[in-house]
């Protein structure tokens, strides 16, 4: 058996998580070595008690490594483990990073440069709208939006960044195989083409009250920053800011109505020092301190960010566009589109910072 599978197998162990496998490694070494040792001597690991310690020595009869190895094949998902470069940097920073991830798309270097976006599951008209324009926003200037594939916010997120044609990443709470809610089938395959669906669970396992927890530390854990868009002072989205807040990481808030109680985890956020936030910008302008070449934590020897994901309309518009005000005709003749696409390409690129309205319908350039 290879180190590898064997983490497999560690990961497949009920009751034994990233921490006691952590444990186990520093004692034993070897993953392998792990699976061989006798019952004394994993009592004597930190954390592995009689049960844990027969659990381990039992692997043979519990866990079938064969089998998930093929669905995760048949499935067109694969593996990745924190010694590979594609695992996420950010993430292997943390305390407890999973020992392994099941992927299902592409994880990319420029991941990095990722932000969370969470919420309540049963949110309002304002939220859903918020989350999707400010997602828009964020991976229409080459960030990565990270959420947790969930009913509410995490599915208004990550709709926002397909729609800009940028890259979203979806933390399951369950195994890979799992749809989540079950209406959410079609947009995790768009996710997956456009990012990826990841998750540190084996296949088959159901989503509960201690796997939603472990999923957030993920969301947290692989972003530079986290987003609460709408939350009441019991959900969940407010572990993932606490996390992301112990990770030191940046967290921000987006306000809501003063009489909404959707909106009462999000300001006590604020007064607790969240950030506020309204739009793209004021997430981007909290990183602006970071060198030239480094922003959002883009490492040295990287290509440079994209400026945005433009549609052909968008990008036709700012061909045209310059720091001179023009109005939306003078734009409508020079791209010799109709007036329709002109004011929903003006309209996408107001929201990814690239151009802004002036008083008297007039239009520049950023």
């Amino acid at each position: 058996m290879s180190p590898r599978e064997a983490l497999i197998v560690l990961n497949l162990l009920e009751g034994i998580g990233p921490i006691r496998i952590r444990h186990l490694l520093e004692f034993f070494g070897e993953p392998t070595k792990v699976l061989e040792a006798t019952l004394p001597a994993l009592r004597r690991v930190k954390g592995i008690g009689d049960d844990l310690a027969s659990t381990i020595r039992q692997w043979e009869s519990t866990t079938d490594l064969a089998g998930e190895m093929k669905r995760v094949e048949e499935f067109g998902a694969r593996l990745v483990f924190r010694e590979d470069d594609e695992y996420p940097e950010l993430l292997r920073e943390i305390y407890d990073p999973p020992i392994v991830l099941y992927v299902k798309g592409r994880l990319l270097p420029e991941d990095r440069n990722s932000i969370a976006m969470v919420g309540a599951r049963r949110t309002s008209h304002y939220g859903q709208d918020a989350a999707r324009k400010l997602a828009y926003q964020l991976a229409g200037t080459g960030i990565t939006v990270v959420s947790g594939g969930a009913r509410g916010i995490d599915s208004a997120s990550h709709q926002g960044a397909l729609s800009a044609r940028g890259r979203t990443i979806a933390v399951l709470g369950t195994g890979i195989n799992i749809v989540y809610p079950a209406e959410n089938a079609d947009l995790y395959e768009r996710i997956a083409e456009n990012g990826a669906v990841l998750t540190q669970f084996p296949f088959n396992r159901k989503g509960d009250k201690q796997s939603f927890p472990i999923r957030n530390r993920i969301v947290a854990g692989m972003t530079l920053g986290t987003v609460v868009v709408e939350a009441d002072l019991k959900s969940g989205s407010l572990i993932t800011a606490n996390m992301a807040a112990d990770n030191n990481r940046q967290v921000f808030a987006v306000p809501g109505r003063i009489d909404s109680p959707q909106s009462r985890g999000c300001h006590n956020l604020i007064r607790e020092g969240a950030v506020l936030c309204e739009n793209a910008e004021d997430i981007l302008s909290e990183f602006e301190h970071l060198a030239v070449g480094q922003a959002l934590g883009q490492p040295e020897d990287s290509p440079p960010l994209p400026l945005a994901n433009l549609t052909d309309t968008e990008q036709a518009i700012l061909d045209v566009l310059d720091a001179t005000e023009q109005p939306i005709d003078t734009l409508i003749d020079k791209t010799g589109l109709p007036a329709s696409s002109v004011s929903v390409g003006l309209l996408g690129l107001e929201m990814k910072r690239l151009a802004k309205q002036l008083p008297g319908k007039l239009f520049a350039r950023r």
